[in-house]
């Protein structure tokens, strides 16, 4: 019981480190970064489109791994298994 507790504790405190330390980072190719920042100042919404593409590419790898996983436990999954022990005593030596 204490341990779960303490356990517990620990990965809450860690989890709020993480979100309280939250940078905001600039990492885009230079070409990017140059063609947002020209079609920005001209009044152009590249940026948008370029936030929304980013957003994209980076769900996808985690679309397919759920894909993948909700097939496999389709699958795999066992159905009515009956679980019927022997009354006799087991030898495991």
């Amino acid at each position: 019981m204490m341990k779960t507790a303490l356990r517990t504790a620990i990965i809450l405190f860690v989890f709020s480190l993480m979100l309280i330390s939250v940078k905001p980072v600039h990492a885009q190719c230079s070409q990017c970064a140059a063609q947002v920042e020209t079609s920005s100042k001209n009044g152009s919404s590249a940026a948008n489109g370029l936030n929304k593409g980013i957003l994209f590419l980076l769900a996808a790898p985690y679309l397919a791994v759920t894909a993948v996983g909700l097939i496999w436990y389709k699958k795999y999954r066992r159905k009515n298994v009956n679980i019927d022990m022997p009354a006799k005593k087991l030898n495991l030596n």
